[in-house]
């Protein structure tokens, strides 16, 4: 396997300072630079290299892991001209979230410019890095993901390759922020819902971790039927379902509590009903949204 034993980070937020603790702490080579100065002081007092320039820090490394905000922010570092050249024949990982639209142009632009590249997403948050449970996904060409998979493996956890489609990645990291982002909305609004009932939010956690630690095996189910179009609602039909939402936006509004969230879900499983599948599960609904 391919011995590497530099490594480049660029974006010295939380996340990529967990990035460039764990590569030093692997003993690698660790070039560091961020566009708002003084974020590496830490890193550098630890060993590593302070780049002055975005080009001086790709240029120090063969593989250079990118981590900022989103695709504007890794666009205005990668795509000016000095760090193109410097960059050329080289790799970079960007573990920067975003679309898969901005992960497949991003590749695009770099195999255009004679750049490798692969797209890889963290499914943990910055506390996991560098240990057992951090979970990174990646995709792209193959063939690179294993030339750099030993200094990847320094960073901590799983590291799984989807596919060559570059843009898998990305398309995991989008349906699964789809489910953590819609669920702490849900706690946030159960919260505010108790809270009116003079339920104190630690009076409720307790049941809220019951309900985290039944969601596992209904994902499995619900997997089964959305791949499989079987539907079935024989423990728990959505005319079911829409009946428990219609007491929570009941309850919600009648103490002046937002129940908009809650409107829109009752509303595809109305719709789903009102189509003669009140008989099938919830999971139905995503026949419904993937229609066009």
């Amino acid at each position: 396997m391919y011995e590497q034993s530099a490594v480049t980070v660029v974006g010295l937020g939380p996340m990529g300072r967990a990035l460039a603790r764990a590569c030093l702490d692997a003993g690698l080579r660790t070039t560091v630079w961020n566009r708002t100065p003084g974020r590496d002081d830490e890193l550098v007092e630890r060993g590593a290299i302070r780049a002055r320039s975005a080009e001086e820090a790709v240029s120090a490394s063969d593989l250079t892991v990118v981590c900022v905000v989103n695709y504007d922010a890794a666009d205005a570092v990668l795509r000016r001209d000095a760090v193109i050249e410097a960059l050329k024949g080289r790799t970079v990982v960007n573990l920067t979230a975003d679309t898969p639209e901005r992960a497949r142009d991003t590749a695009s632009w770099a195999a255009e410019h004679g750049i490798r590249y692969l797209d890889g997403a963290i499914m943990t948050p910055v506390v996991t890095i560098g240990t057992p449970d951090a979970v990174f996904i990646h995709s792209g060409p193959q063939d690179l993901f294993r030339k750099h998979l030993p200094v990847l493996e320094k960073l901590g956890g799983t590291h799984t390759h989807l596919g060559e489609d570059i843009g898998r990645a990305a398309a995991h990291d989008i349906a699964l922020l789809d489910i953590f982002w819609t669920a702490m909305t849900g706690y946030a609004h159960a919260l505010a819902v108790a809270k009116a009932e003079g339920i104190t939010a630690r009076e409720l956690a307790p049941f809220a971790k019951g309900i985290g630690e039944i969601l596992p095996p209904i994902f499995e189910e619900f997997a089964d039927e959305a791949d499989s179009g079987n539907f079935s609602g024989e423990d728990n039909p959505i005319t079911s379902a829409a009946s428990s939402m219609a007491h929570i936006i009941h309850t919600s509004e009648a103490h002046g509590i937002d129940a908009g969230v809650m409107r829109a879900a009752e509303g595809l499983a109305r719709r789903v009903i009102g189509m003669g599948h009140g008989e099938d599960g919830l999971i139905r609904v995503t026949e419904l949204l993937g229609r066009r």
